[in-house]
């Protein structure tokens, strides 16, 4: 891959990877070689998160199209291979989180897919992509569940940088779906919330107490 052409974007925006589409490669684990080489360079790089995520799915029995997909990955990564997340010693102290989900995005399960970054200041902290465990019945609801995904992995930071003695701001959890965050604030909006599990109203629980506060963000 030493002479391929750079790709501007690690996936295609309009991709159509599920299972079963296309040829099953004769050497599976060559794919499984790459994906679990691609899934240490999330460790720096936050922007293969998803991609990587996606084509973990297909390691049982990969495609042809998985494998090019995965390859777009590598010539992804040729496009700037010096480029890294700086870690700034003068940045303020202020703590907030983005998350987001992409409704019903699996095509075989109609799952959600979740995926959240947290920042100190300008450095980002931590980041993930995942698939949600159940079908969400709204967008809503989906968002809800991120939301409470992202909350609980702010809640871990805080008691790690309390440990650390480096005093934050109750931090903010932005998010640009307005009816999760009216989830979050409004006890009784049933409608929305009865079918939602217990465990996702943990967002709330933590709003009540003062640690955490949600604001919205558009999606532009």
């Amino acid at each position: 891959m030493l002479a391929c052409k750079p790709a501007s974007t690690p996936v295609e925006v309009s991709h159509q990877l599920t299972p079963n589409t296309g040829k099953l490669l004769a050497d599976p684990s060559t794919y499984r070689r790459l994906v679990s080489r691609l899934l240490y360079f999330t460790v720096t790089w936050p922007d293969i998160t998803y991609v990587v995520n996606l084509l973990s799915q297909f390691t049982s029995a990969p495609c042809d199209m998985h494998w090019q997909a995965a390859l777009r990955v590598v010539r992804y990564l040729k496009r700037s291979p010096d480029l890294g997340i700086l870690l700034s010693t003068h940045c303020s102290l202020k703590f907030h989180a983005y998350c987001d989900a992409n409704c019903a995005s699996c095509p075989t399960t109609r799952r959600s897919t979740t995926g959240y970054c947290t920042f100190l200041g300008t450095n980002p902290l931590s980041w993930r992509t995942k698939k949600q465990r159940t079908v969400s019945r709204s967008s809503a609801e989906a968002e809800y569940r991120v939301m409470t995904n992202a909350a609980s992995e702010i809640n871990w930071l805080q008691l790690l940088l309390s440990e650390l003695d480096i005093p934050v701001h109750p931090p903010q959890l932005q998010c640009d779906n307005q009816a999760s965050i009216h989830i979050d604030n409004n006890p009784v909006f049933h409608e929305r919330t009865k079918h939602v599990e217990i465990d996702c109203h943990f967002v709330r629980e933590k709003i009540n107490d003062g640690t955490l506060c949600t604001t919205f963000v558009p999606s532009n």
